[in-house]
């Protein structure tokens, strides 16, 4: 079943590679949507695909790269749009 994710994820993701991160993960998902850096100093994500795959794409962004420490993950689930098939960062 698809489904989509908007995830802020707090913490110190910005400036240690986690926007790349996710995107790379995202891409082993073959999860469509964004990540992009918010001026609150959180990462905004839109993942959409599989919820199994999701799923799984929401725990490696939980744990997140060496350099980064998530400290805090909210996520609202929600029906898919039309899929775009690419996932981007901004």
């Amino acid at each position: 079943m698809e489904v989509r994710a908007h995830i802020v994820v707090k913490g110190l993701v910005q400036g240690v590679g986690f926007r790349y991160f996710v995107y790379a993960r995202a891409a082993e998902a073959g999860a469509s949507g964004f990540v992009r850096n918010l001026d609150s100093g959180d990462v905004e994500i839109e993942a959409q695909g599989e919820r199994s795959k999701v799923e799984i794409l929401i725990d490696q962004i939980k744990a997140g790269p060496r350099s980064a420490r998530v400290t805090d993950l909210r996520i609202e689930w929600s029906s898919p749009l039309q899929p775009s098939g690419l996932f981007e960062i901004r």
